[in-house]
């Protein structure tokens, strides 16, 4: 079982990026800002001879050492086990690697651990070579151990299944507890975390991984014991395409939820480029300024009420917050003017809804935006502009935003006029259905403002602020009030 960095196990690369591989736990992940210690060079150099004393004495005791095939096999398993982690939480790894390597050791011995634990590392051999440097020889070092502690428990030729149990169990401790001092003594040497820290952090994996991993190693020593050597494989194989499946199906998942995160980062990249521009036209008309962060908030809170699909809600805020673009693009003074505006004025006010689709749309992904706000003034009767298009003609979302857009407008200051109260400005789009609004639409928008707060109703909530509406899945303000 294997785990990626924590908050308890703040840390710093071996010698790099490091992948730090214990038996149990891996911790991943961490950058180093400095060079290797003298310390943990030391360390390493200290691991390293004690793995060859430990080869040397099991030679010169002639420890056993089975057919040569059966090592090799074990020790690929091994590898491969270790380079197929499967992620079951967002910090926690799991790995198959104990059954070869404690079989190995309760099976055959300490030597042929010892081979196996050396043997496997060379699946990780990748930079930083300098934790490959640590964990090969101290992975050796915890077979040899592991394999002696479970001939003192139960020699190899005296064993009923009871002892193989016992075997199998004191083992996995030894295991264990080597895992820890390797871990815990680099750690403390790179001084990037605690003993404690580890084992707060690896003891809840050492009691999930024993009462799962333990039966099924005895099951195998028994099985090679009292049949054959593929009697064990038979164990091993199924395990090894169990988790490759399911580290198959992890990089799918890991890939859609990569997917989904770069989504939302464009979105919320969106949404930040469209608050920037309706920031430049509020810097030029302080009367409308708050506006279209005001109808970006009504609209999506329309089309929630409507029922509409997730991204229909997203499209209505967006279009909401555009909808006037297209007003940088009038003759200086036009917005300011104080008092009724000419019939050629008129005119050329009305060329804003056409102005903001030519801007929209030479940006990527914001055609259906660009037709949207192009049709927010159209009328259901047919007298609207810039196409005097009528009913379902008109886009949903742009006949959304012209109840949202005109709402505002009523209830808020401008150089014309004063600023209407609620009440009335809910009864002129009541009494503009079927001739400018749908019907449909003021009802829900109607039934918005009726759960809204008095701010939200005026227009005046902290979410109407330009700055707010690029903030990730703002909640609608009607529906928390």
């Amino acid at each position: 079982m294997r785990s990626e960095p924590t908050e308890r196990l703040p840390s710093r690369g071996t010698n790099g990026v490091a992948i730090v591989s214990p038996f149990w736990v891996t911790v991943k992940g961490y950058v180093s800002s400095v060079d290797a210690t003298p310390q943990l060079l030391a360390w390493v150099v200290f691991l390293n001879c004690a793995a060859a004393l430990t080869a040397v004495f099991f030679v010169v005791h002639g420890e056993w050492v089975p057919s040569w095939w059966k090592i090799a096999a074990l020790a690929v398993v091994a590898g491969i086990a270790e380079r197929q982690a499967v992620r079951v939480t967002k910090n926690v790894e799991m790995t198959v690697s104990f059954l070869p390597f404690v079989f190995t050791a309760v099976a055959f011995g300490p030597l042929p651990a010892f081979l196996v634990g050396a043997a496997a590392n060379l699946a990780i051999l990748r930079p930083p070579y300098l934790q490959w440097a640590v964990y090969a020889p101290a992975r050796a070092i915890s077979g040899g151990l592991t394999g002696c502690a479970a001939v003192m428990v139960a020699p190899t030729n005296h064993r009923g299944f009871a002892g193989i149990v016992l075997a199998t169990t004191v083992a996995g401790a030894v295991n264990f507890v080597t895992d820890a001092v390797v871990n815990a003594t680099t750690l403390v040497l790179r001084r990037s975390a605690s003993p404690r820290s580890f084992l707060s952090a690896a003891g809840p994996f050492f009691a999930l991984s024993m009462p799962l991993y333990v039966p099924v190693v005895a099951l195998m020593v028994y099985g090679n014991r009292n049949y054959s050597f593929w009697m064990a494989a038979t164990f091993l194989v199924p395990a090894l395409a169990l988790q490759r499946l399911i580290h198959l199906y992890q990089e799918q998942r890991e890939a859609t939820v990569a997917l989904a995160d770069a989504n939302h980062r464009l979105e919320q990249a969106s949404l930040s480029f469209a608050a920037g521009l309706v920031a430049t036209l509020d810097a030029r008309d302080r009367y409308t300024a708050g506006h279209s962060a005001a109808v970006a908030v009504y609209a999506r809170d329309i089309a929630v009420r409507l029922g509409l699909e997730e991204r229909e809600q997203r499209l209505a805020h967006l279009a909401g917050l555009v909808h006037d673009i297209g007003k940088v693009g009038l003759p200086a003074g036009l917005l300011e003017k104080a008092g009724p505006l000419t019939l050629e004025e008129r005119r050329q006010m009305e060329q804003h809804s056409v102005i903001g689709e030519r801007i929209l749309a030479k940006i990527e992904d914001y055609a259906e935006i660009a037709t949207i706000v192009r049709h927010h003034h159209e009328r259901v009767d047919g007298t609207g502009y810039p196409d005097g298009l009528t009913d379902d003609e008109i886009p949903l979302l742009s006949r959304i935003i012209a109840v949202a857009d005109a709402y505002n407008a009523m209830t808020s200051q401008r150089p014309y006029r004063d600023a209407m109260p609620v009440a009335v400005a809910r009864l002129r789009l009541a009494q503009a259905v079927e001739s400018q609004f749908d019907t449909t639409i003021v009802a829900a928008f109607e039934a918005v403002l009726a759960g809204g707060t008095d701010a939200y109703r005026q227009g005046s909530h902290g979410n109407f602020a330009v700055d707010a509406q690029h903030r990730p899945r703002l909640i609608s303000v009607a529906a928390t009030a």
